[in-house]
Order: C-alpha cells, then sequence, then structure tokens
C-alpha cells in the first residue's frame, strides 16, 4: 500500500477551490500568525488516494456538447429535424442507462425503434455515441497521476452509462493506472448524490480526510465537499497539476 503523505491543506476561511475540513477530529492541526498577528488554523490532512472524475478530466472529447451534436448528425441523416428527433427520443421510455447495468442493449433497441433507424444505421449511431463518449487520452493528466503510483492510490469515481466499463478499457486501459474504478451504472447512483461518494470510499477502504477528488464539474466537487472530502475544479492540466502538487507538498 503506498504510504501517506502529510499534506497541508488551506484553512477553513480560504474555501475554494479545496474543502473545508468538515470532520476535525479525522485531521490534525497547527497555529500559524495570521493577520496582525492573530493566529489562524491550518488543517493538515494525510492523502492517500487521488480519485479522479473521467469525462473532460481523464478524457478529452473536444466537444462539451457532443450529445446534441451526435443527435443532430443523425436526425440530419433520418430526415427530421432535430425537434422530431428529441421528441421521439423523449416517448421512447428508455432504461437508464447511467444508474443500471445489462440494459445496454434495450437501450439501442428502443432508441432505433424511436427514430425509425434500421440496424446499419443503429450500429453506426452506436459506434459514434462511444466514440464521442470517451473521446481522447488525457494523456498528460494521466501520465501524471501514474508518476504518482507508489506514493498515492488511484482510483476513478464517474457518472457512467451501461457500456462505459468496457469501451474505456478498450480505448484507454484505466484498469492499468486506477483501481478500484466507480461507475455510476454499476452502482446505481450518480454524482452529487451522497452515496456516490460514500460508495467510492469503501472501494478504496479509505476515509473522506484521505481523499483528494478531481472534477470537472463544481457541482460534483462541490457534492464531495459536503462529504468531506477535498476537492478541486479541473479546468486545464497545467493548474490541476499544480494544484495536486501543492496538495500533496511536492
Amino acid at each position: 500500500m503506498a504510504q501517506p503523505v502529510e499534506v497541508q491543506a488551506p484553512c477553513v476561511a480560504r474555501g475554494p477551490p479545496f474543502a473545508s475540513p468538515s470532520h476535525p477530529s479525522d485531521r490534525a492541526s497547527s497555529e500559524r500568525p495570521g493577520p496582525r498577528g492573530q493566529p489562524h488554523r491550518v488543517w493538515l490532512v494525510t492523502v492517500r488516494w487521488l480519485l479522479f472524475d473521467v469525462g473532460d478530466v481523464l478524457e478529452v472529447t473536444g466537444d462539451g456538447d457532443w450529445p446534441a451534436s451526435w443527435a443532430r448528425r443523425f436526425a440530419e441523416r433520418l430526415g427530421m429535424s432535430n425537434e422530431e428527433f428529441d421528441g421521439r427520443v423523449a416517448l421512447a421510455e428508455l432504461p437508464a442507462m447511467q444508474v443500471r447495468t445489462d440494459v445496454e442493449d434495450e437501450y439501442w433497441r428502443r432508441f432505433a425503434a424511436a427514430v425509425g433507424a434500421g440496424q446499419p444505421l443503429m450500429d453506426r449511431m452506436v459506434t459514434d455515441f462511444w466514440d464521442a463518449y470517451c473521446g481522447t487520452l488525457n494523456t498528460e493528466l494521466v501520465e501524471f497521476a501514474r508518476s504518482l503510483r507508489g506514493t498515492v492510490g488511484l482510483a476513478i469515481l464517474s457518472n457512467s452509462a451501461d457500456g462505459a466499463r468496457r469501451e474505456e478499457e478498450l480505448r484507454h486501459r484505466f484498469s492499468a493506472t486506477f483501481d478500484p474504478i466507480i461507475y455510476s451504472h454499476e452502482i446505481g447512483v450518480l454524482k452529487p448524490d451522497p452515496a456516490a461518494y460514500a460508495a467510492a470510499l469503501e472501494a478504496m477502504g479509505a476515509s473522506a480526510a484521505e481523499v483528494l477528488f478531481v472534477d470537472n464539474s463544481p457541482v460534483h466537487v462541490e457534492g464531495a465537499r459536503r462529504c468531506g472530502i477535498t476537492a478541486l475544479v479541473h479546468e486545464d492540466n497545467a493548474t490541476t497539476i499544480t494544484a495536486i502538487r501543492q496538495t500533496m507538498g511536492n
């Protein structure tokens, strides 16, 4: 198991991008001079795990609006307006792929029936969907994470869709770097539900105070903070890598 690294988290008053400690009993503290010589408290955190989101963090889609772009492309091929395409899909009673397993085939069968796509076109739609969903590997950030192996554990917590583990492993081989990998469709709950973070902590065998979480969604970062997890919003590689290094005292 990786050796714990004692790091200094920002003081409570500083706020974002890091969480304020919600469980002081889990964290040591020290006094440092504050404004006008008054001491303020700096919390010391033992970081044993880095927990990453996937979409637009470990993966780069290049288009934050890719689901709509994907739908528009196939609406045009089917000779219908975007509104008609979206309306048909909305009425299709699709299974909830984000929080259920073994529904992928049923999802696409109903989708094809709703929009009137034959099998060849549906196969193309599914392939293009996963290509856009998985994007390309954020090589710089993944290589940085790999450089920390042996120092901290590396894990993933992702809002996903049934089939994501197969498709992302095929393209990016996340399991070679990250373990555990927690997908929403396999645990039945989405971030920012507290149960999602609890599932990740259980899988890592970690307390909230031992984890640094990286996600591109401010809502998901705030959800982690409410669970006592130190968290930062990913905006670009340079900023995230610098923030992780600073948090780990490197």
